[in-house]
């Protein structure tokens, strides 16, 4: 719901992703959103992040490779808002999130190592939490994309009232109905279990390739609002007004150098999620000297 995000006038928080236990299992391509995700939130301090932050997270994912851990996770990094990263696991369900908590814990080599990387990336940081959420495919519209060709996140949250999650319904409704037909657009939405402020809260997911996309938005907009017309408009702003009680949208690029993801997406876009590092420069011979 990216063009949900601009509509309400929105400005974001928060996070997600899509590296699953059900990931694994599909290809690269068309790949559905987790079913429960676990969302891990850094505040880096200034000065500490680029290449300082990046080459700390690098002994995490070390540290995963070389354990061969079948649970992977992917990092998003803030373009707006606070200086953040947000780290995105999910999972087929809770019990899957239990049972690979508990295998971790009967591997002390991983353990150790996670425990030294984390003593060291808790210097750069500012603060951290955690928050889990659980797919709302009702609430979705073309939620399987191809994440690992996708390059942003907007990422949108919004804190609905309580007791007013019915209007929120039927806002949400109104959306789909209105962009249905708008082939380009598409998001996924995730309901808040725990780890965040009174809700119901909702996080809105739209993956996007380039800032092109971007944009390309105001248009899909205009389509929206044609498609609803005025009478729609107006009961659309009623909802938001009765539904919401506040919001936020912000723009997240995928961050490589902090992610342990699967061989499917590293074949995928080798390019992009394992880029070949380039070889030093020759040294240059010193200059000879002329003969006497």
């Amino acid at each position: 719901m990216r063009t949900l995000a601009r509509m309400l006038l929105a400005t974001c928080l928060l996070f997600t992703g899509w590296n699953s236990a059900t990931a694994q299992e599909n290809t690269a391509a068309a790949m559905a959103p987790p079913k429960v995700l676990v969302i891990s939130r850094e505040f880096v301090k200034p000065g500490k992040t680029g290449m300082v932050h990046e080459k700390s997270e690098s002994n995490f994912v070390q540290a995963m490779a070389k354990a061969k851990w079948p649970t992977h996770y992917f990092a998003v990094s803030a373009l707006s808002g606070r200086s953040r990263v947000l780290f995105l696991s999910g999972y087929d369900s809770f019990d899957a999130w239990e049972k690979d908590n508990m295998a971790m814990k009967k591997y002390p080599g991983l353990m150790a190592s996670l425990d030294r990387a984390s003593v060291t990336d808790g210097d750069l940081l500012d603060d951290y939490d955690q928050t889990v959420a659980t797919f709302s495919e009702e609430q979705s519209l073309r939620p399987n994309v191809d994440i690992a060709h996708m390059r942003y996140f907007e990422i949108s949250l919004f804190q609905v009232k309580p007791g007013h999650r019915r209007e929120w319904n039927e806002l949400v409704k109104m959306y789909i109905a209105g962009y249905q037909n708008s082939s380009e657009v598409h998001w996924a939405t995730f309901e808040v279990q725990y780890g965040q402020m009174d809700g119901p809260v909702f996080i809105v997911f739209s993956a996007l390739k380039s800032g092109s996309e971007i944009d390309q938005e105001p248009s899909s907009d205009k389509a929206f609002r044609e498609a609803v017309g005025a009478d729609g408009l107006k009961k659309f702003a009623e909802l938001e007004s009765s539904a919401i009680a506040s919001q936020q949208t912000n723009l997240f690029s995928f961050t490589p150098s902090m992610s342990y993801v699967s061989d499917e997406w590293i074949k995928a876009d080798p390019d992009f999620w394992k880029p070949k590092m380039p070889a030093p420069a020759a040294a240059k011979k010193p200059a000879e000297k002329p003969a006497n």
